[in-house]
């Protein structure tokens, strides 16, 4: 038979004679349809060009070029309009050659609902419920201390809705002086909707506009000899300005995020300091994905384009390295936000020392994460001679089986790398159609599924699986690999010791049977004991989930009458089960679908 003939090289220079000088965005594959590197150019005939006619090109990228089968670009308009392109492609595709944010976090905001007693609560997710949304904010912990600080000067319910309705004495938020009661009318509306709002101009950073307002009502409580409650504004003019001397910082920009970065052993980060109406929210750490040779101000334009493509940005943005292409990112997240917005790397005065604390604040969470890094890479070595592997293992799964006496069985997969947990990576299985109880026809099921998936294409085989069971555990991964042609994956079983103290483990091998015995003081067994709690640890969550969620349906599933729809406006009205079993008739009642013959049976149902 012939031999098959290799396609052709790629031919760079022949390529960029066909290319336009109109700015846009160009990809680059490999011969296997890799993605390899994404970049943006004003001109793409010359920035494409410089890659195929510089006479001596950077290792790194002298490497990435001689992979390149092929290149496709995209025109665009403007080279703004390139930079957000490049920015949303390199985040949804992650080119192994280009620096990525790995930021899979939303960000939380504040939720003020609506309605004539409206809620402050903590909101993260998809924002379509009515209502006011303040943020986002860097961190759960500044969202929780706002608040709280809220419920102090102003007393706004924080309640749910469905605990909000089903009062009937007031609880022990209105006792430590956090609420009005709203819900037994201990205050009157106009007053409660006068304290709302003054916690949304407070949370617009209008304090002053708040304190001259209740200055006012002071003053006119006074005059109407209404001292008491005099007193009481009194008290609250004197915790806002506590509050705004505390939390204000002198010299930041109404709005402003202070980007520094460090790098230090292949490892980068990026620090925030954000600034909001003049007063800190804090700060966040970021550990982006990023090629060798990659430099601070390279880092710092991939993250600004990537982290505000899809979040507010700020009219300032202080960056601790001159960023290339400031001046057009600038101006395509100006025309995204509908304000001005400015990249500054030069700065003075306060601007500079902010910059200072956000370059110490990357400096120390690098040096931080280093030494984790560099504690979780020895236990990983560890393991490896323990096993007597000849590679350091990349990719650890782990699979553990959660049940109540059979009912609502879950498996979990979990997978670990150097870089530790890597979340995005974790499966749950609902495990059906087996005995209760029988956690080896489990164990075998979740195997089945994972591994079919990844013979069609989904993720990646393990370097090590781990079992969270004895013998008869790890023979069902033994057998379940061997039926579907699975090689090269060596299986290793957690069982427990007689005491199940951490560190009394023994590790059964699955080629052979044979056990190990690494004992307490073993990094090895640190590494294994913390892949094994948290497969633990997904698989009890999703086994309660589950498991509630069954018994609430199941609950309203015996109720003549009840089908799916009311069963999800029943527990929608009522914000779960509890609430709604706590429901009278005529509450029952005000569901859309409801009538009183029906309300009747299910208030029977839980009420005898």
């Amino acid at each position: 038979m012939p031999e098959s003939l290799s396609p052709p090289p790629f031919d760079g220079k022949a390529f960029v004679r066909t290319l336009t000088g109109a700015p846009g965005v160009y990809r680059m594959f490999g011969a296997d349809d890799e993605l390899l590197y994404v970049g943006k150019a004003g001109s793409l005939k010359k920035r494409v060009g410089s890659y195929f006619l510089k006479p001596t090109l950077q290792p790194r990228i002298a490497s990435m070029i001689a992979q390149v089968a092929r290149i496709e670009t995209t025109v665009t308009r403007t080279e703004g309009e390139a930079l957000l392109l490049e920015a949303q492609l390199i985040k949804s595709l992650k080119p192994r050659y280009n620096i990525v944010l790995r930021d899979d976090k939303s960000y939380p905001y504040i939720h003020l609902t609506a309605g004539d007693f409206p809620r402050l609560a903590f909101h993260r997710g998809a924002r379509n419920e009515a209502g006011r949304y303040f943020g986002p904010f860097p961190s759960a912990g500044a969202v929780r201390e706002t608040l709280d600080l809220i419920q102090k000067l102003f007393k706004i319910r924080n309640c749910e809705d469905s605990y909000f309705r089903n009062r009937s004495r007031p609880c022990l938020q209105y006792q430590i002086r956090r609420c009005t009661a709203p819900c037994v009318g201990l205050v009157a509306p106009a007053d409660y909707a006068g304290n709302v709002r003054h916690a949304e101009m407070f949370l617009d950073g209008r304090a002053g506009a708040v304190m001259d307002e209740l200055v006012a009502t002071m003053e006119r409580a006074a005059a109407d000899l209404a001292f008491e409650r005099a007193a009481q504004i009194r008290d609250q003019i004197a915790a806002v300005k506590r509050v705004q001397a505390h939390h204000y910082v002198h010299g930041a920009s109404a709005d402003m995020d202070v980007i520094a970065c460090a790098i230090r052993g292949g490892v980068a980060c990026v620090s925030v300091l954000f600034f909001r109406n003049g007063v800190s929210l804090g700060s966040r750490d970021f550990f982006p994905r990023l090629p060798i040779d990659a430099d601070e101000a390279a880092i710092l334009g991939s993250f600004v384009a990537q982290y505000y493509l899809e979040r507010p940005v700020p009219a300032e943005l202080i960056v601790s390295h001159a960023v290339e292409d400031a001046v057009p990112l600038a101006e395509a997240l100006a025309e995204r936000a509908g304000h001005g917005v400015e990249i500054k790397a030069n700065v003075r005065a306060d601007r500079a020392r902010f910059r200072d604390l956000a370059q110490r604040n990357a400096e120390a969470a690098l040096a931080s994460r280093l030494a984790s890094r560099q504690t979780l890479l020895a236990r990983f070595e560890a393991l490896r001679d323990l096993l007597g592997m000849e590679e350091t293992p990349q990719r650890i799964e782990c699979f553990d089986i959660s049940h109540t006496m059979g009912e609502a069985t879950v498996a979990s997969c979990v997978v670990f790398g150097p870089e530790g947990p890597e979340k995005a990576q974790y499966r749950r299985f609902n495990i059906t159609g087996i005995t209760p109880g029988d956690d080896y026809a489990a164990m075998r099921q979740a195997l089945e599924r994972r591994y079919r998936r990844i013979q069609g294409g989904e993720g990646r085989l393990p370097d090590i699986l781990l079992i969270d069971g004895g013998p008869g555990q790890v023979r069902q991964a033994v057998d379940v690999l061997h039926e579907l042609g699975v090689e090269g994956v060596p299986i290793v079983g957690v069982a427990k010791g007689e005491a199940r103290r951490a560190g009394d483990e023994t590790l059964i091998l699955g080629d052979s049977g044979r056990t190990l015995w690494p004992g307490p003081e073993s990094p090895a067994s640190h590494l294994i004991q913390a892949v094994r709690d948290e497969a633990h640890r997904f698989a009890i969550t999703g086994h309660r989930g589950r498991r509630e969620k069954a018994r609430e349906t199941s609950t309203l599933e015996q109720i003549a009458g009840v089908g799916a729809r009311r069963r999800a406006a029943l527990l929608r009205h009522f914000g779960g089960l509890g609430g709604l079993s706590k429901a009278g008739v005529e509450e029952l009642m005000q569901v859309k679908g409801i009538s009183r013959e029906l309300a009747e049976r299910i208030y029977a149902t839980f009420h005898g």
